[in-house]
C-alpha cells in the first residue's frame, strides 16, 4: 500500500505509473473498434478498391480496424440471391450494392436490419428500393443514376457529332425500370429536336444478334444509343462490334464502350460515385439511419471521345465537343 502522506519525488512517481500501466488488466486496455463491411457485386470486373480506397481515406483499413469482403455474381444474375443470403448470415456492419439494380434487390430481399448502401441505381424509387429520394425508408441508401437532363445531353452530343440524323436506334432492357425513365426522356428530347428513335430491345444477352442490329440499319437509324444497365455493361463487346461493322456512331453512359472502340460516352463518374457511397457508410457507421439519409444523385458527369473510331468513321468532331472532352482516344 503506498502511502500518500510521504513526499514523493517526480522521477518515482514516472516508475510507479510505469509500473502501474504494466500490471494493468489486458480487458482495461481500449480496442479499436473493429467494421465489418461486404460488397457484392453483378460483375466481378467492378473492382472492390472503387470504394475500398475512399475507405481508406475516410480512416477505415483493412487489417487494421476494417474487415472488407467482396463475392460477385461472375454476371450470373440467377447466384445474386443466394451469395445475398451469405453475406447476410456473416453479419457485416454494413452491406454495400455494386452498380446496377439487381444486387442491391437482392440484398434488400436478404436483409430488412442490415443497412444498405448501393453504389448506383438509375431509378431506386421504380426499383423499389425506397420510398423517395429525400426520405428513403427502410434500411436502404445510396447513389442514383438520375439526373433530368441526362439523357437530353447525350442525345445532345451524339446529334451534335453526327448532323442531321432523322432516325436515332435506342438499345435497352425493357425490364429495367430505368429503361422505362430513360425512354421517356430520351423521347421527350428528340420529340424537341425533331428526331424519331428506333427501339432495339434485349431481355437477355443471347437475345442480341447482328440480325437485328442490321434490321435496326434498315428502319433508317444512324446512330445507337445505348441505356446503361448491366445487361448493357455485358453486350459492350458484342455491341460495339456489331456498331463497327455497320459503321455506326454509338452513345452510351458506361465509358467502357468508348474505350472498347465505341464513339461517345457521357455519364456520370463512377469514381465519385463510389466516394461519396463511402462517406454514407461513414455516416451509418458513426451512427446514422439509412432511412434517413437522403439518395445523392450525380453531380459530376465525363465526356470521353473516341476520336480513333470517329476517324476510321469519316466523322468529323466539332471543336466545341472535342473542348468539352474529358478524356479523348486517339
Amino acid at each position: 500500500m503506498i502511502d500518500f502522506s510521504v513526499p514523493m519525488h517526480r522521477r518515482e512517481f514516472v516508475a510507479l505509473a510505469i509500473l502501474t500501466a504494466a500490471v494493468r488488466p489486458p480487458e482495461l486496455h481500449a480496442e479499436a473498434r473493429q467494421y465489418r463491411i461486404a460488397l457484392l457485386t453483378l460483375d466481378s470486373s467492378e473492382r472492390a478498391d472503387l470504394i475500398k480506397g475512399p475507405l481508406r481515406d475516410l480512416g477505415y483499413i483493412e487489417g487494421k480496424n476494417l474487415t472488407f469482403i467482396h463475392r460477385s455474381a461472375d454476371g450470373e444474375p440467377g447466384r445474386l440471391a443466394t451469395i445475398a443470403e451469405e453475406l447476410v448470415r456473416d453479419g457485416p456492419d454494413v452491406l454495400v450494392a455494386g452498380w446496377g439494380t439487381l444486387a442491391p434487390k437482392a440484398l434488400k430481399a436478404a436483409t430488412d436490419r442490415i443497412p444498405i448502401v448501393f453504389a448506383t441505381v438509375g431509378d431506386p424509387i421504380g426499383a423499389g428500393l425506397v420510398q423517395s429520394l429525400a426520405r428513403p425508408g427502410g434500411n436502404l441508401t445510396g447513389m442514383s443514376g438520375q439526373s433530368t437532363e441526362f439523357k437530353s445531353k447525350q442525345l445532345e452530343f451524339l446529334l451534335g457529332c453526327v448532323p442531321g440524323q432523322r432516325i436515332v436506334g435506342v438499345l435497352l432492357n425493357p425490364d429495367t425500370p430505368y429503361s422505362a425513365l430513360s425512354l421517356k426522356q430520351l423521347e421527350t428530347a428528340a420529340e424537341q429536336r425533331g428526331v424519331q428513335l428506333e427501339l432495339l430491345q434485349v431481355r437477355r444477352a443471347d437475345q442480341f444478334t447482328p440480325d437485328q442490329m442490321d434490321r435496326l440499319v434498315l428502319r433508317g437509324a444512324t446512330s445507337l444509343m445505348i441505356v446503361e444497365d448491366p445487361l448493357a455493361a455485358t453486350l459492350r463487346e458484342a455491341v460495339v462490334e456489331q456498331a463497327r461493322r455497320l459503321r455506326l456512331p454509338t452513345m452510351t453512359g458506361l465509358a467502357d464502350y468508348a474505350r472498347s472502340g465505341g464513339l461517345l460516352a457521357y455519364g456520370f463518374s463512377q469514381t465519385a460515385n463510389y466516394r461519396r457511397a463511402a462517406e454514407l457508410i461513414d455516416k451509418i457507421l458513426k451512427g446514422a439511419r439509412p432511412a434517413d439519409l437522403p439518395v445523392e444523385q450525380p453531380t459530376r458527369f465525363e465526356l470521353i471521345v473516341n476520336l480513333k473510331t470517329a476517324k476510321a468513321f469519316g466523322i468529323e468532331l466539332p471543336s466545341l465537343i472535342m473542348a468539352a472532352a474529358d478524356e479523348v482516344l486517339e
